[in-house]
C-alpha cells in the first residue's frame, strides 16, 4: 500500500506535463524513464521496510552473579550481544572461553525464548590484543573465519559484533598494530560474507567516534565499502572525557558544537555521526553506544562552584592522583593485562550513583547533592560537596535527548554499555520513549 501511495506522487513528477492524468501522448521515452525511476522507488522503499531498528545492548560475562541473564527486560530488546570473546595469538584457536561457555548458553536460551537475537561481540577493551595478526593475511583471515563460523554454528549466534579498539591504534597498550588494519578488516568482512556464516547473520562493528583510521593514522575519508558488509555501526559515543582529560568533562556528550572554548569541543554524538555520514556510512546503519555508567572525578569545592558558591561549574579542574573510588564494580587499582600500572577506573555505573547516594530509587538527585544539567552536551554531573566527588554521567533526561537524536536524525537505534548498569530500566525506558519505541523490542530477532 505505501509503495502504490506513493507511486501516485513519483509518477507525475517523473512524467512531467505528460502526466497521462492529463494528456495521453505520452512519449515512449518518458514512459521507459518514469517506469525505470519507479522501479527505483520501489526497491528503496523495500530495502527500508526490511530494515529493523536496533534496539540494544552488550551482555557483560563477567557480572553474571550480581546480575544473571534473567535480570535483563528482554522484552525492551531486539538484540543482546554477549561480551566478551577475546582474540587469541593464534585465531584458529579463537573460541568462547571455558567459563563462559555456560552463561552464552543461557542467554542464548532466554533471548531465543523471549524472540531476542543474540550476537557474540568479539573483542573489548581487554581482547582486542590480536584483532591485528588475525585478519593480517589471507592465512589467518581464513582461520580467523572458519573459528567463528564454527561458533556461530555450535551456539546459535543470530550476528557477530566487531569489537576492535582500534584498527591501526593502539588500544589498552599491548595491542598488535598494523597500518594495513582497516584494509584488512574490510577483507576480513568481505570473506567472512562470501563464506559459509549464514545469510541472515547480522555483522555489526562497535567504533569510535571518528571512521578507521588509514594507512596515515588519520581519520579515513571514505569507508563506504564497510557499508556493504555490515549491517550497521555502533558509534561508542561515551568516554569522551575520563581521567585522562585535562579537566572534568562530560562522558557521552550528545553536542559539542556549542561548547565555550574550542579545546572543550573532542567528540560527541553530533560530531561523530556528521563524520560517519561524510565517510560513507548512511545514517539508517549507524546505532548510537550509549553509556549506563559515569566517571568520576575529585574536584576542590571551590572549583566545583561557581561565583555564586551554589551552583556547578563546568570543566573544573580535578586531582588526577586521587582518582576516587567507583562502585562496587569498578577497577582497583593494579596492572592490567598488558602488566601497566593503572589507577582505580573510577566508574560509577547508574544503578551505583544510587547506591552512593547520588541518586535517589527513581534516578532523581539526592538531599544534599548539586546537581547541573549542561544545555549543550545535554548531560548531567553531580557533586558530593563532603566527598568532593564530581560524576560525568546520564540520567533520564540526557537518554530521551538522544531518544530523540535518534529519531529525528534517522538513525537506526542505540547500543548501551552495560546492561547491568542500568536501575529498574530508567535510563532503557527512558531512550525507548525518545526514540519512539514504545513498540520495538522482543518480536525483532535478526536485527
Amino acid at each position: 500500500m505505501l509503495i502504490a501511495a506513493l507511486a501516485l506522487l513519483v509518477l507525475p513528477a517523473a512524467y512531467g506535463s505528460q502526466s497521462p492524468w492529463s494528456k495521453r501522448s505520452l512519449s515512449l521515452t518518458a514512459h521507459a524513464k518514469a517506469q525505470k525511476d519507479f522501479m527505483k522507488l520501489e526497491r528503496s522503499i523495500a530495502h527500508l521496510a526490511t530494515v529493523k531498528p536496533v534496539a540494544s545492548t552488550w551482555y557483560a560475562g563477567w557480572h553474571p552473579t550480581d546480575f544473571p541473564p534473567e535480570h535483563l527486560p528482554w522484552k525492551k530488546y531486539t538484540t543482546v550481544k554477549y561480551a566478551f570473546a577475546a582474540t587469541t595469538p593464534n585465531p584458529a584457536d579463537f573460541k568462547i572461553a571455558p567459563a563462559d561457555d555456560p552463561i552464552v548458553k543461557k542467554v542464548i536460551r532466554l533471548g531465543h525464548s523471549n524472540n531476542v537475537a543474540v550476537h557474540i561481540s568479539i573483542g573489548g577493551w581487554t581482547g582486542s590484543q590480536y584483532f591485528s595478526t588475525s585478519v593480517g593475511n589471507a592465512a589467518n583471515r581464513t582461520a580467523f573465519i572458519k573459528a567463528i563460523n564454527n561458533m556461530v554454528t555450535h551456539y546459535g549466534f543470530d550476528g557477530v559484533d566487531f569489537d576492535w579498539e582500534y584498527p591501526n591504534s593502539q588500544g589498552i597498550g599491548c595491542n598488535t598494530v598494523n597500518s594495513k588494519d582497516t584494509a584488512n578488516f574490510l577483507e576480513l568482512l568481505k570473506e567472512l560474507r562470501a563464506s559459509s556464516l549464514p545469510k541472515k547473520a547480522v555483522l555489526s562493528a562497535a567504533t569510535a567516534i571518528v571512521p578507521f583510521l588509514n594507512l596515515s593514522g588519520t581519520p579515513s575519508s571514505d569507508v563506504s565499502q564497510f557499508a556493504k558488509y555490515l549491517d550497521y555501526i555502533e558509534v561508542m559515543n561515551y568516554d569522551v572525557w575520563g581521567s585522562w582529560s585535562q579537566t572534568a568533562g562530560p562522558n557521552a556528550p550528545l553536542n559539542d558544537s556549542c561548547v565555550a572554548k574550542p579545546d572543550q569541543a573532542v567528540g560527541s554524538a553530533v560530531s561523530a555521526v556528521a563524520a560517519w555520514t561524510k565517510a560513507g556510512i548512511p545514517a539508517r546503519q549507524i546505532v548510537l553506544g550509549v553509556a549506563a555508567y559515569g566517571h568520576s572525578f575529585a574536584v576542590k569545592k571551590a572549583d566545583a562552584l561557581g561565583s555564586g558558591k551554589t551552583l556547578l561549574t563546568s570543566f573544573p579542574p580535578f586531582n588526577a592522583s586521587a582518582q576516587p573510588s567507583g562502585d562496587k564494580w569498578d577497577d582497583a587499582a593494579g596492572p592490567d593485562i598488558c602488566g601497566n600500572d593503572q589507577p582505580k577506573g573510577g566508574i560509577f555505573n547508574f544503578w551505583g550513583l544510587v547506591d552512593g547516594g547520588f541518586l535517589t530509587k527513581t534516578g532523581a538527585v539526592a538531599p544534599g547533592i548539586k546537581y547541573r544539567f549542561d544545555s549543550c552536551s545535554q548531560t548531567p554531573s553531580v557533586y558530593n560537596t563532603t566527598s568532593g566527588v564530581w560524576v560525568e554521567f546520564d540520567d533520564a533526561r540526557s537518554f530521551r535527548a538522544k531518544g530523540k537524536f535518534i529519531a529525528t536524525h534517522g538513525l537506526r537505534g542505540f547500543a548501551m554499555w552495560e546492561a547491568g548498569g542500568d536501575y529498574d530500566d530508567i535510563l532503557l525506558d527512558a531512550i525507548r520513549a525518545g526514540a519512539g519505541y514504545d513498540h520495538v523490542g522482543g518480536n525483532c530477532r535478526g536485527a
